[in-house]
Protein backbone atom coordinates (compact mmCIF):
# COMPACT_ATOMS: atom_id res chain seq x y z
CA UNK A 1 0.00 0.00 0.00
CA UNK A 2 2.87 2.21 0.50
CA UNK A 3 4.48 1.84 -2.43
CA UNK A 4 1.15 2.58 -3.87
CA UNK A 5 0.65 5.49 -2.43
CA UNK A 6 4.46 6.84 -2.81
CA UNK A 7 3.63 5.98 -6.83
CA UNK A 8 0.90 8.08 -6.88
CA UNK A 9 1.50 11.52 -5.35
CA UNK A 10 5.13 10.47 -6.26
CA UNK A 11 4.48 10.67 -10.53
CA UNK A 12 1.53 14.06 -9.22
CA UNK A 13 4.42 15.91 -8.36
CA UNK A 14 6.42 14.68 -11.24
CA UNK A 15 3.80 15.28 -13.77
CA UNK A 16 3.36 19.02 -12.05
CA UNK A 17 7.03 19.67 -12.56
CA UNK A 18 7.11 18.78 -16.43
CA UNK A 19 4.15 20.67 -16.34
CA UNK A 20 4.80 23.82 -14.95
CA UNK A 21 8.17 23.53 -16.83
CA UNK A 22 10.32 23.39 -13.68
CA UNK A 23 11.85 19.84 -13.34
CA UNK A 24 15.42 20.97 -12.54
CA UNK A 25 14.09 23.50 -10.19
CA UNK A 26 11.62 20.50 -8.22
CA UNK A 27 14.48 18.17 -8.33
CA UNK A 28 16.92 20.98 -6.50
CA UNK A 29 14.19 21.79 -4.00
CA UNK A 30 13.44 18.44 -3.40
CA UNK A 31 17.21 17.26 -2.79
CA UNK A 32 16.87 20.32 -0.14
CA UNK A 33 13.79 19.81 1.39
CA UNK A 34 15.08 15.61 2.07
CA UNK A 35 18.45 16.57 3.15
CA UNK A 36 16.53 19.32 5.95
CA UNK A 37 14.26 16.65 6.99
CA UNK A 38 17.21 14.31 7.61
CA UNK A 39 18.78 16.62 9.65
CA UNK A 40 15.94 18.03 11.76
CA UNK A 41 13.45 14.35 12.61
CA UNK A 42 11.63 16.71 15.24
CA UNK A 43 10.44 18.23 12.67
CA UNK A 44 8.74 15.34 11.12
CA UNK A 45 7.61 14.11 14.42
CA UNK A 46 5.64 17.05 14.68
CA UNK A 47 4.22 16.92 11.68
CA UNK A 48 3.39 13.23 12.12
CA UNK A 49 2.18 13.66 15.41
CA UNK A 50 -1.52 12.64 16.23
CA UNK A 51 -2.27 15.77 18.75
CA UNK A 52 -0.98 17.79 16.61
CA UNK A 53 -4.09 19.34 14.84
CA UNK A 54 -4.05 19.55 11.24
CA UNK A 55 -4.63 23.34 11.23
CA UNK A 56 -1.44 23.83 13.39
CA UNK A 57 0.52 21.68 11.22
CA UNK A 58 -0.55 23.64 8.38
CA UNK A 59 0.57 26.54 10.17
CA UNK A 60 3.62 25.16 10.66
CA UNK A 61 4.40 24.03 6.64
CA UNK A 62 3.41 27.72 5.92
CA UNK A 63 5.23 29.10 8.75
CA UNK A 64 8.42 27.17 7.96
CA UNK A 65 8.08 27.01 3.92
CA UNK A 66 6.12 29.82 2.27
CA UNK A 67 8.67 32.47 0.52
CA UNK A 68 11.19 29.88 0.72
CA UNK A 69 10.47 27.05 -1.52
CA UNK A 70 8.34 27.69 -4.50
CA UNK A 71 4.37 27.48 -4.10
CA UNK A 72 3.51 24.62 -5.80
CA UNK A 73 5.83 22.32 -3.71
CA UNK A 74 4.14 23.82 -0.64
CA UNK A 75 1.33 23.31 -2.03
CA UNK A 76 1.45 19.74 -2.68
CA UNK A 77 3.02 19.66 0.89
CA UNK A 78 -0.35 20.92 2.12
CA UNK A 79 -2.37 18.58 0.11
CA UNK A 80 0.02 15.22 2.18
CA UNK A 81 -1.15 17.06 5.15
CA UNK A 82 -4.95 17.37 4.12
CA UNK A 83 -4.93 13.85 2.53
CA UNK A 84 -3.31 12.42 5.38
CA UNK A 85 0.09 11.20 3.79
CA UNK A 86 2.37 13.22 5.31
CA UNK A 87 3.68 10.28 6.78
CA UNK A 88 4.83 8.79 3.54
CA UNK A 89 6.67 11.87 2.29
CA UNK A 90 10.35 10.15 2.65
CA UNK A 91 8.99 7.56 -0.03
CA UNK A 92 6.75 9.84 -2.24
CA UNK A 93 9.93 12.35 -2.74
CA UNK A 94 12.41 9.72 -3.41
CA UNK A 95 9.91 7.94 -6.25
CA UNK A 96 9.91 11.62 -7.42
CA UNK A 97 13.73 11.73 -7.52
CA UNK A 98 13.65 8.38 -9.29
CA UNK A 99 11.17 9.68 -11.87
CA UNK A 100 13.20 13.17 -12.56
CA UNK A 101 16.80 10.91 -12.79
CA UNK A 102 15.06 8.38 -15.34
CA UNK A 103 13.50 11.52 -17.17
CA UNK A 104 17.09 13.04 -17.01
CA UNK A 105 18.72 9.45 -17.76
CA UNK A 106 20.53 9.21 -14.57
CA UNK A 107 21.58 5.91 -13.49
CA UNK A 108 22.16 4.62 -10.23
CA UNK A 109 24.01 2.35 -10.30
CA UNK A 110 25.41 0.33 -6.47
CA UNK A 111 28.52 -1.40 -6.73
CA UNK A 112 29.39 -4.27 -3.95
CA UNK A 113 33.80 -5.32 -4.22
CA UNK A 114 35.05 -7.53 -1.67
CA UNK A 115 38.06 -4.78 -1.52
CA UNK A 116 38.10 -0.72 -1.52
CA UNK A 117 38.28 0.18 -4.96
CA UNK A 118 40.80 2.88 -5.97
CA UNK A 119 39.62 6.16 -8.03
CA UNK A 120 40.88 4.67 -11.21
CA UNK A 121 39.02 0.78 -11.28
CA UNK A 122 35.93 3.22 -10.01
CA UNK A 123 36.07 5.67 -13.27
CA UNK A 124 36.77 1.80 -15.50
CA UNK A 125 33.66 0.84 -14.18
CA UNK A 126 31.20 3.90 -14.09
CA UNK A 127 32.17 4.28 -17.92
CA UNK A 128 31.52 0.51 -18.68
CA UNK A 129 28.16 0.92 -17.62
CA UNK A 130 27.82 4.48 -19.42
CA UNK A 131 29.09 2.53 -22.57
CA UNK A 132 26.23 -0.64 -21.95
CA UNK A 133 23.62 1.45 -20.70
CA UNK A 134 21.64 4.17 -22.18
CA UNK A 135 22.23 6.61 -19.27
CA UNK A 136 23.80 10.02 -19.88
CA UNK A 137 25.53 10.24 -16.46
CA UNK A 138 25.60 7.22 -13.22
CA UNK A 139 25.20 8.56 -9.65
CA UNK A 140 27.36 5.71 -8.06
CA UNK A 141 27.31 4.18 -4.50
CA UNK A 142 30.44 1.34 -3.73
CA UNK A 143 30.99 -0.90 -1.01
CA UNK A 144 33.12 -2.73 0.65
CA UNK A 145 31.50 -6.53 1.47
CA UNK A 146 34.46 -8.64 2.22
CA UNK A 147 32.21 -11.88 2.12
CA UNK A 148 32.10 -11.66 -1.84
CA UNK A 149 35.78 -12.76 -1.62
CA UNK A 150 36.60 -10.92 -4.87
CA UNK A 151 34.89 -9.48 -7.54
CA UNK A 152 32.08 -7.30 -8.12
CA UNK A 153 28.31 -7.65 -7.26
CA UNK A 154 26.86 -4.30 -9.54
CA UNK A 155 22.71 -3.26 -9.28
CA UNK A 156 21.43 -0.80 -11.37
CA UNK A 157 17.36 -0.73 -10.75
CA UNK A 158 16.52 -4.21 -10.74
CA UNK A 159 19.22 -5.54 -13.01
CA UNK A 160 22.10 -7.21 -10.75
CA UNK A 161 25.18 -8.61 -12.10
CA UNK A 162 27.02 -10.87 -9.79
CA UNK A 163 30.71 -12.32 -10.94
CA UNK A 164 31.58 -12.34 -7.33
CA UNK A 165 33.55 -15.08 -6.12
CA UNK A 166 30.95 -16.14 -3.49
CA UNK A 167 28.40 -16.36 -5.70
CA UNK A 168 30.69 -18.97 -8.02
CA UNK A 169 31.89 -20.89 -5.67
CA UNK A 170 28.09 -20.88 -4.02
CA UNK A 171 27.56 -22.12 -7.66
CA UNK A 172 29.79 -24.48 -8.16
CA UNK A 173 28.92 -26.60 -4.69
CA UNK A 174 25.14 -26.57 -5.82
CA UNK A 175 26.60 -28.71 -8.93
CA UNK A 176 29.02 -30.82 -7.29
CA UNK A 177 25.73 -31.81 -4.67
CA UNK A 178 23.57 -32.38 -8.00
CA UNK A 179 26.45 -34.37 -9.01
CA UNK A 180 26.97 -36.51 -5.76
CA UNK A 181 23.21 -37.03 -5.23
CA UNK A 182 22.96 -39.27 -8.26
Amino acid sequence: MAKLVSATYGDALFSLALEENKVEAFYDEVTALQQILAQNPDFTALMNHPKVTKEEKQAVLEKVFAGRADAELTGFLTLLLKKDRYAELDAILAHFMGKVKEYKRIGVGYVRSAMELDAEEKKEIEAKLLATTSYKTMEMHYAVDPALIGGLVIRIGDHVVDSSIRTKLDGLKRELNKVSAQ
